[in-house]
């Protein structure tokens, strides 16, 4: 990592002073924009920088690596409240989850969703209460496979509403072990 560039974000971020930067997406898109930072944060072995993206109006998650400023920074701004209740690292974390995610599920589970959420990793999903027994958890990963591993190990009655690429795996996988288990006795 480029210490002089984390230094630089760093400063603009504690001096509120907006940045404009080149920015290269995951998927190498190039665009330029211009943000007010407010926080750098360090997750899985990489820095992101949290910052309102003035013309999308809206929280963006930057990987630093990525970031090329163009200098000199701009005016001042009056920083805003921080996203995901202010915890910067754990909004971080789904952000970066979600955004590496190749299929995603959205499950009911029926179970209280402090339960559920003490069972799942933010980088796994994000769970939302429904009511005191019931839960959605938004979730999501690189392969069918690794969903329907996370939800065999939840311990906790669910549905999968969709998309139809995990309800076809988790049919497949309740086919196989019903054939892996022997027949009780009469």
């Amino acid at each position: 990592m480029d210490s002089d560039l984390l230094r630089a974000l760093t400063a603009a971020c504690r001096d509120h002073e907006r940045l404009r930067f080149d920015y290269l997406d995951h998927a190498g898109t190039a665009s330029r924009r211009v943000a007010e930072p407010h926080r750098v944060v360090n997750w899985g072995r990489r820095w992101y920088l949290v910052a309102w993206d003035v013309d999308r109006e809206d929280w963006r998650t930057y990987r630093v690596d990525r970031v090329e400023p163009r200098l000199p920074t701009g005016p001042r701004f009056v920083p805003r409240e921080l996203p995901g209740d202010g915890d910067v690292a754990a909004y971080v974390s789904r952000r970066v989850s979600a955004a590496a995610w190749r299929f995603r599920a959205r499950v009911t589970v029926h179970a209280p969703a402090e339960a559920v959420a003490e069972r799942v990793n933010p980088t796994v999903g994000v769970v939302e209460a429904v009511d005191a027994t019931t839960c959605v958890l938004d979730t999501g990963a690189g392969s069918v496979e690794s969903i329907c591993v996370h939800l065999g190990l939840l311990g906790y009655d669910f549905e999968v509403t969709g998309p139809p690429e995990p309800l076809a795996h988790l049919r497949e996988l309740a086919g196989r072990y019903a054939r892996s288990t022997p027949r009780p006795a009469p």
